[in-house]
């Protein structure tokens, strides 16, 4: 009986490995296509209209004029929709060029009558200027008595963003707007500055837009004080190379937060910081804020705790969790990340239909529509974590359903709440494009600029600004503010541009 039962143990321990070796080869094979999938596979996310044709843009666009000039535009079985024609603003200059018949085709060679112009055809064509630079010249005229040579007066000028400097606020902002706004690093444009006939050093340039970065501060400071006001904001954070920190090497990483409230007056905050540690959310909120829409990085935790804010979960990170277990699954076969993909499918179709709502009424819809579905969640989630290894890529997804739920649930409590942290994706985009091509910041300082003038140029653009024409005049108007209130006067939405 003992020999028996020692056996049956050493059975039970052996099932018990051969269990585990199992599921941990199932898992490395997971990883192994999850790995493969992202470096060759096509991306779960969907690609933009403008990233679609990035390189083979010519070739796209003849296939287009081609099917917009062809009579049938049927194809297959389906009608393919006209794209309209290019439309030429009113407001733009125009200059006539005109193109006259000879002076003997002026002549009716039937009668002999001399023709009388009854008009014209026109046909319009956009003509592109490059960019020309000048000089600027300041001239402070000086006056002196002509009777003693005691008394001399020189007229004043209005302060400029670097004073000494030979870049006028045109410039910089021009500079500004080609790095933060177009991704454009700067010795791309010191080439070509060559091309027009002028010598810009790119450390020159880097000067310059610290110093912009600096200038800005006090505007910067007025948009957070500002972000402290809204019933939620949405806040995210991406890695930064910093060369020269203090107490680090080189290739270590440093961060770009961004804080962003969307509405009638947008605002988007850039944060340079060291660190992605619980002490960059503590400084940058406060007891002001009443909640937050943030991803599942736990550091956000500490500030919430300690200013009493509310922490909004973001249905979108979770959704993207079971979309990468779904991609393992075999092809035809469906399973639990499907269940999973397809509730949520059904609380963002809610959110589709009411979301021009106002907040009352998509309460209540929330509550009648979403909260159901949300039970039936839960109920499903609490089942299927007893039957999936928790290291699978399904079960990664349903650890974090479930770590997340007290969090995903909260968009409930208000009708304003967002569902998802996709608006401080959005914003967080263009740096993330302009770091592909700059790769790394050089100093500290360079950092902070970066994340100011980003700040000001998103936040034009989310208030419908043109930003070149916006940071001009921050450029010329910011040196010569005397108080609080003409700074406030700069804020995207309260300035009045040309």
């Amino acid at each position: 009986m003992k020999y028996a039962a020692d056996l049956q143990k050493e059975n039970d321990l052996l099932r018990e490995k051969i269990a585990a070796r199992d599921t941990q080869i199932a898992v490395l094979n997971e990883q192994l296509k999850h790995l493969l999938s992202k470096r060759f596979g096509s991306s779960s996310e969907k690609i933009s209209a403008d990233q679609l044709g990035l390189f083979n843009e010519a070739e796209a666009c003849v296939v287009e004029v081609e099917a917009a000039e062809s009579d049938s535009t049927t194809v297959k079985s389906y009608t393919r929709k006209r794209k309209p024609r290019v439309t030429i603003p009113d407001n733009l200059p125009r200059e006539d060029i005109i193109h006259d018949i000879t002076e003997t085709e002026k002549v009716c060679p039937h009668d002999g009558s001399t023709l009388n112009i009854i008009g014209s055809e026109d046909h319009e064509q956009l003509e592109i200027i490059p960019a020309k630079i000048k000089v600027v010249r300041h001239k402070r005229l000086k006056y002196a008595c002509p009777c003693c040579d005691n008394h001399i007066v020189t007229a004043g000028k209005p302060k400029q963003p670097i004073e000494k400097s030979i870049a006028s606020p045109s410039l910089l902002a021009y500079i500004a707007v080609q790095k933060y706004a177009d991704a454009l690093p700067l010795y791309r444009q010191s080439e070509i500055f060559k091309r027009i006939g002028i010598e810009l050093d790119r450390t020159n340039m880097a000067n310059w837009m610290v110093k912009c970065g600096e200038l800005t501060q006090p505007l910067i400071n007025l948009l957070i004080d500002y972000l402290h006001k809204p019933p939620y904001i949405h806040m995210d954070e991406t890695t930064l190379q910093v060369l020269e920190e203090p107490g680090k090497t080189a290739q270590s990483k440093s961060y770009m937060w961004v804080m962003t409230s969307t509405g009638p007056q947008s605002v988007y905050v850039f944060h340079y910081a060291d660190n992605r540690g619980q002490r960059v959310p503590i400084e940058l909120l406060s007891a002001e804020n009443t909640s937050i829409m943030v991803d599942g990085y736990e550091w956000y935790q500490k500030a919430c705790d300690e200013y009493g804010i509310t922490r909004l979960g973001c249905w979108a990170h979770a959704r993207r969790k079971f979309k990468e277990a779904q991609n393992l699954q075999k092809k035809g076969k469906t399973g639990k990340a499907d269940q999973a993909l397809a509730y949520i499918h059904k609380l963002y179709a809610i959110e589709k239909k009411i979301k021009d709502e106002p907040p009352d009424k998509r309460y209540q819809v929330r509550q009648e529509q979403a909260k159901p579905i949300l039970d039936k969640i839960k109920e499903w989630l609490d089942k299927s974590l007893q039957s999936v290894a928790p290291k699978t890529k399904l079960g990664i997804a349903l650890v974090y359903l479930n770590n997340q739920w007290d969090r995903l649930i909260a968009y409930l409590e208000d009708g304003c709440y967002p569902i998802d942290n996709n608006a401080a994706e959005r914003a967080i985009r263009p740096f993330a494009i302009g770091r592909k091509n700059w790769m790394f910041s050089k100093s500290q300082a360079g950092a902070k600029a970066s994340a100011n003038l980003y700040s000001l140029i998103e936040t034009a653009k989310a208030n419908d600004l043109n930003t070149y024409d916006y940071l001009q005049h921050i450029f010329e108007e910011l040196p010569n503010a005397q108080n609080v209130e003409q700074i406030e006067g700069l804020l995207p939405w309260n300035v009045q541009l040309g």
